[in-house]
């Protein structure tokens, strides 16, 4: 295991009504093998927390905990409805089918836990994005995901032949982690807006990617042409 996973979990932003926390790479959502991110976050706060959303073990970053059974079901609808927006940081090492655009289709299960996109559009998972190459052979991207489908950006990337760096489930190279991460949130709580960010503090790739000149307009990603 992870030893950051023995460690507090940061809290990057508390509100009366909701924690925002970070969320380590490589630690279960919910309680399996041992405590999850929402059990120990509920031990480090002493507090009963709402899960209102969620992320892949494999994924870091960004994620809310409600504080009250009322501001949880307005945070509920609120991602049900997609009033609040979600960014994300991927990398990989393959060469893109496209730079940028939209990825859409419907999902099914696949083999071994995975999942695969369909040329239908019934029920489609939505996903556009934008990718910058800031090292020979390799592109970040940064995803807005428009609907909430299990594994939704990792089969949207697989599509368009760019697994995941890390992402073995998915035909990712493999890597000391798995580059997705929640990297920022926008949305409107009591007629306040809440915009937030956090650059991933684990893995390589990322730092190199955080001096690179381009990155420079993602870091207010709400500001870009979505």
């Amino acid at each position: 295991m992870n030893e950051s996973l023995h460690k507090s979990l940061n809290i990057v932003f508390t509100h009366n009504d909701f924690y925002i926390f970070e969320k380590p790479a490589g630690l279960n959502f919910h309680s399996e093998d041992g405590p999850g991110f929402v059990v120990l976050a509920e031990l480090q706060t002493s507090e009963k927390l709402f899960a209102v959303h969620r992320l892949d073990k494999v994924t870091s970053g960004l994620i809310i905990l409600a504080r009250n059974k009322v501001s949880a079901a307005e945070l509920t609808v609120m991602f049900t409805k997609h009033a609040i927006d979600k960014y994300y940081l991927a990398i990989s090492d393959a060469k893109p089918k496209k730079k940028q655009g939209w990825i859409k289709g419907d999902m099914a299960k696949s083999r071994r836990g995975m999942f695969k996109l369909l040329s239908t559009k019934v029920n489609p998972a939505i996903t556009r994005f934008y990718s910058l190459s800031y090292k020979a052979g390799y592109r970040a991207y940064i995803l807005k995901p428009y609907s909430g489908k299990t594994h939704q950006l990792r089969v949207a990337l697989k599509s368009v032949s760019a697994p995941i760096l890390g992402d073995t489930l998915y035909a990712g190279s493999s890597a000391q982690r798995t580059y997705l991460h929640a990297y920022a949130l926008s949305f409107e709580w009591n007629n306040e807006c809440m915009q937030f960010t956090l650059f991933p503090n684990e893995g390589d790739e990322y730092k190199l990617l955080n001096k690179h000149q381009d990155f420079k307009a993602w870091q207010s990603p709400w500001q870009l042409d979505w």
